[in-house]
């Protein structure tokens, strides 16, 4: 070793030395928290709290399922990958469990019919016919073989079912060639080359749903008109098959009947059945022979959720006789086993806060499952026992964590309606808070708007409850799974009733001091952003408030909304005419004057549903006037955050907005998130 060398190294550890000297002098002592004497716990401010849940561990295990497909020998499935950026590929799932993936999840399988998608795959024997998102072309894909498409660019298609007769598949066809709106039609596709296509069904605004009897000589579909939306108004019809493969004598059944129809299924021996809620509760039909529904099982209860996509199965045939059902009453989701003619329900499992692709696979019921607790996954009925087959690898959760919903429900004194929702109490084993203190609210407003909030273990409510917050997620009026009329008490109303459940929901907490009425805060996503700009600029009950792709100029969303939700805001608002000052006088961006409380704008840039010139607007407005904003816009996403690392992003930023709103410092704040006019949050 040379004496230059051995210079050098003195000189790194003589720097070193003193690097460690100067931290070790100047280093700033965190004060040791105190201790609780009766329980050990360490005594500090709500949302102060150190979580073993950290914003990653709640989206990068973000695998889901989306839809069941069974084949003889297993079944198909789709799952999201969340080390692929969310992109969507398809497995093969045996009945031991064995899961091989036959679709990479960078072809990402996704269907944009109906702009919401759904039932993006078809499965028959080993092969596979799958929608890729980027060109939204369907493609046949087969073992050893490249992938063949079948579709003409600009057409979408989806919900497709096999029919055998002329080796062809028949689907809902979205056609995107022309300008203008594009039209909507069912239509038969060769299963060996591209090809246009013989078109089946035209003429109606929407599709849904084609289904083919067992004897291959029927075809069912459902459709229906704008301004309905597939919750409100459609049409079941039939039409017979000819040997050729075309249709023949296409008649509308049930047409004395008003109300929604959805998920036409053949049983084993060709009859039809349907789901309706011309009883108010979308209950289970079977079509006679001459054409009439009758109700089969009538509960006070939902055997189907609004059709914002395709491909939704609630009930599944075992026998000719007996079904399996999911119902869902006042939040709490059932599975029955329904004995036709016996007219008698068995309970199979009542611990699923969701269920959903019920399908009949070659050795039993399957479904995908999730619980209040972290479990979910795909599931399997035979007998009497539900036995869970394939579950994504995630994050094992302390259960000592979990926050556990507690119902509520109250009348409004406004409506006289009921308004209901999930609270989810502040809950980590190693904290607890100073005794005059309450928690922070978060009141989550769900999507759609005709959506709804769920019991299903959800770990970004989990990461705010970890930390020491209180979050309730509401139910409002106008939400799915309480029936037709209270889906439809919002119509009309939109911007005014679901916010003045959630104020009174908040309300109902901070009257039995649950929660620090100071410290209450509203969230919400599109619609349920919508929402809560309405609360904030119309109301002063909420202390801040973030929004994720919130619309705010009904105007604008009315002219420049795709077609499937055309004719949403004529029932959520009311028909827009000429010189009429309704949509304007529902809509936020034009009332921004009134609007004070703290606000974080979360905004992809890429959005066509709410362009980030609105948000752009909003934060020059409220920047302006003094109001503590701030905007975080995401070059590649659309609407809504999707991708997990900016969801990621997206959460911290949430969690340092409400630690400097309401004067708590985070136990580990990754980034401190610039906010204009701070300084006002000190007044």
């Amino acid at each position: 070793m040379t004496r230059r060398f051995k210079y050098l190294i003195l000189v790194l550890v003589m720097v070193a030395v003193a690097v460690m000297l100067a931290m070790h002098l100047f280093r700033v002592e965190t004060p040791e928290l105190p201790r609780d004497k009766r329980s050990g716990r360490l005594i500090a401010d709500y949302g102060s709290w150190h979580s073993v849940l950290s914003a990653k561990q709640v989206y990068a295990p973000s695998d889901s399922f989306g839809v069941l497909r069974p084949i003889e020998g297993g079944l198909y499935f789709t799952q999201t990958d969340a080390s692929h950026g969310g992109k969507v590929g398809v497995n093969k799932l045996t009945p031991e469990g064995e899961v091989t993936r036959i679709i990479n999840p960078e072809f990402d399988v996704k269907s944009r019919v109906h702009e919401y998608g759904g039932a993006p795959m078809l499965a028959i024997g080993s092969t596979l016919f799958a929608v890729k998102r980027d060109d939204q072309r369907l493609y046949r894909i087969a073992p050893n073989q490249a992938p063949v498409v079948l579709t003409p660019i600009n057409t979408r298609h989806a919900d497709c079912v096999s029919y055998p007769k002329g080796s062809r598949i028949i689907c809902v066809r979205e056609d995107h060639r022309k300008t203008g709106e594009p039209t909507a039609s069912i239509v038969a596709l060769n299963l060996n080359f591209e090809n246009e296509g013989e078109t089946l069904v035209s003429g109606s605004d929407f599709y849904a749903a084609p289904r083919v009897s067992p004897d291959n000589r029927q075809l069912a579909w459902i459709s229906w008109q704008q301004p309905n939306m597939p919750w409100d108004n459609t049409e079941l019809w039939v039409a017979d098959l000819d040997p050729k493969g075309g249709i023949t004598q296409p008649r509308r059944l049930l047409n004395d009947l008003q109300g929604a129809i959805t998920q036409p299924v053949y049983s084993p021996s060709g009859e039809l059945f349907v789901v309706a809620d011309f009883n108010n509760w979308w209950n289970l039909y079977r079509i006679t022979p001459e054409g009439k529904a009758e109700a089969v099982l009538e509960l006070a209860g939902e055997f189907a959720k609004p059709d914002w996509q395709l491909g939704n199965h609630s009930y599944a045939f075992e026998t000719e006789d007996q079904l399996i059902v999911s119902v869902q009453h006042e939040g709490k989701t059932d599975l029955l086993r329904f004995y036709m003619k016996l007219g008698v329900t068995e309970s199979i499992a009542a611990e699923f806060a969701e269920v959903k692709q019920l399908v009949k696979g070659p050795d039993g019921i399957y479904f995908i499952g999730s619980k209040t607790t972290p479990e979910k996954g795909i599931y399997r009925i035979r007998g009497r026992g539900v036995e869970l087959v394939y579950a994504p690898k995630v994050t094992a959760l302390d259960p000592r964590y979990i926050s556990r919903a507690e119902p509520i429900q109250f009348i409004s004194d406004i409506s006289g309606l009921p308004v209901y929702g999930y609270f989810y109490g502040p809950m980590n084993p190693e904290y607890i808070a100073p005794n005059d203190q309450r928690p922070p609210l978060i009141v989550m407003l769900h999507g759609g708007p005709t959506w709804q909030a769920s019991l299903s273990f959800r770990r970004d409510i989990q990461f705010w409850t970890s930390r020491g917050f209180a979050v309730l997620d509401v139910n409002y009026r106008g939400s799915s799974g309480f029936g037709r009329a209270y889906r439809q008490s919002l119509y009309g109303l939109w911007g005014r009733a679901e916010v003045e459940d959630a104020i009174e929901s908040a309300e109902y907490l901070t009257d039995r001091g649950w929660v620090d009425a100071d410290k209450v805060a509203i969230r919400g996503m599109s619609a349920g952003g919508f929402s809560v700009l309405s609360a904030l600029a119309f109301y002063q009950t909420f202390k801040a408030g973030v929004v994720y792709s919130g619309i705010s100029d009904l105007e604008a969303l009315e002219r420049e909304t795709h077609k499937f939700e055309q004719g949403y805001l004529h029932h959520l608002v009311g028909e827009l005419t000429p010189n009429s000052p309704l949509y304007r006088q529902r809509s936020p961006l034009y009332h921004l004057d009134d609007l004070k409380a703290p606000l974080l704008l979360v905004q992809g840039a890429k959005d066509p549903i709410v362009p980030a010139s609105q948000s752009e607007a909003i934060y020059t407005s409220l920047k302006g006037r003094g109001v503590p904003v701030a905007y975080l816009e995401f070059d590649d996403e659309g609407h809504g955050v999707k991708k997990p690392l900016n969801r990621i992003a997206a959460l911290n930023a949430e969690l340092s907005f409400y630690s400097q709103v309401f004067g708590f410092m985070p136990a580990d704040e990754q980034t401190r998130l610039a906010i204009d006019n701070a300084s006002a949050l000190a007044q």
